[in-house]
């Protein structure tokens, strides 16, 4: 039989510390659409699990990915957000790169005869798209590709080259980045935790499959749904979901041990993209659907602060997701579960 996890697992200062090196600095993250890097000095400047990153297409076309730290005494070079340069200022000493990493200017430095410029360039980091995503990696243990393994096949068919992202929204929450993610990668508390949604399928016929990267769970609508009855997560923190005339994608970011980030782009047919009320209410409506989970995650991790709980059985209905999560999780930060 399997079980949770540990609570540890999902308080521990130390903990996080390890997910961070071992997890989030090694696997691919998804930064976003690549519509946001398509001219030469666009930028988009982010945070890894609070390891801060930017990307940046070069005035050649390049696209590159760097630490987001001055190699002086280590400010952050770019705020968060989205924007274009030419040139990277440091807003601490007015040290100044060029969009491919290279010190040009390091002013009122004074005379060393050990100090060169060129000794001190951006530190890059991984970059690569995929279908119009840019994701981004550290120190990458695995090919995006064989990351994404069954990603690949299960969207085949959904026409993502075609969809045109219209907007981001970042929500946050107090709880573990991992208590959201087992809630994520299963349907069992949909009837509990949105009756609407439960109302909406046949949930009698609500499947979920996990594999090679991939936890796919689909529902047949028996009543008018926006949904499409197709959601997937991806190893180790992202998801995607289709809706009636496009898609969201969402990163799952810790912020620390016990609070998250969600950072959703909405993505829309070409038809939809000029109807400002169709995509205002449908994203409103994905996002009422996001916060309902936010409660019970709080809730949830509360009692494991507190000591309060021990793990209990994993459904093999429905829990494969978390099951196929937690056993990979397990494999990288050397946890134990019950069998």
């Amino acid at each position: 039989m399997k079980t949770n996890l540990e609570s540890d697992y999902y308080i521990t200062p130390s903990i996080f510390s390890t997910e961070r090196s071992k997890l989030f600095s090694t696997t691919w993250q998804l930064l976003g659409p690549l519509s946001l890097l398509e001219n030469p000095g666009s930028y988009v400047s982010d945070d890894i699990a609070g390891i801060k990153v930017v990307a940046i297409r070069g005035q050649d076309g390049i696209l590159r990915a760097f630490r987001n730290v001055c190699r002086h005494r280590g400010a952050q070079l770019i705020a968060d957000g989205i924007g274009s340069c030419r040139t990277i200022r440091c807003p601490y000493h007015n040290w100044v790169y060029d969009d491919t990493g290279v010190l040009r200017h390091a002013p009122w430095f004074g005379g060393d005869s050990d100090f060169s410029l060129d000794q001190w360039p951006l530190q890059p980091i991984h970059i690569q798209q995929w279908r119009n995503l840019v994701f981004i990696c550290i120190e990458p243990h695995q090919l995006l590709l064989e990351q994404l393994g069954d990603t690949e096949g299960a969207l085949d068919d959904v026409l993502i080259e075609d969809y045109q992202c219209v907007d981001e929204h970042r929500v946050e929450f107090s709880a573990n980045w991992k208590v959201y993610t087992d809630n994520f990668v299963e349907g069992y508390h949909i009837p509990g935790i949105h009756p609407e949604f439960y109302a909406a399928i046949d949930f009698e016929k609500f499947s979920t499959t996990a594999d090679k990267g991939l936890v796919s769970m689909r529902a047949p609508a028996k009543e008018d749904l926006f949904y499409t009855g197709r959601w997937y997560w991806m190893w180790p923190n992202w998801t995607l979901s289709l809706f009636n005339g496009g898609m969201n994608t969402s990163r799952i970011n810790p912020l620390g041990h016990d609070r998250t980030e969600l950072i959703y782009h909405f993505y829309f047919e070409q038809d939809h993209c000029e109807d400002t009320e169709f995509k205002a209410n449908t994203i409103a409506r994905n996002l009422e659907v996001v916060r309902q989970d936010f409660q019970i995650c709080f809730d949830t991790h509360q009692n494991y602060v507190s000591g309060n709980y021990h793990p209990g059985p994993l459904s093999p209905r429905h829990e494969q997701g978390v099951m196929y999560f937690q056993d990979r999780y397990s494999l990288i930060i050397g946890t134990e579960k019950g069998n």
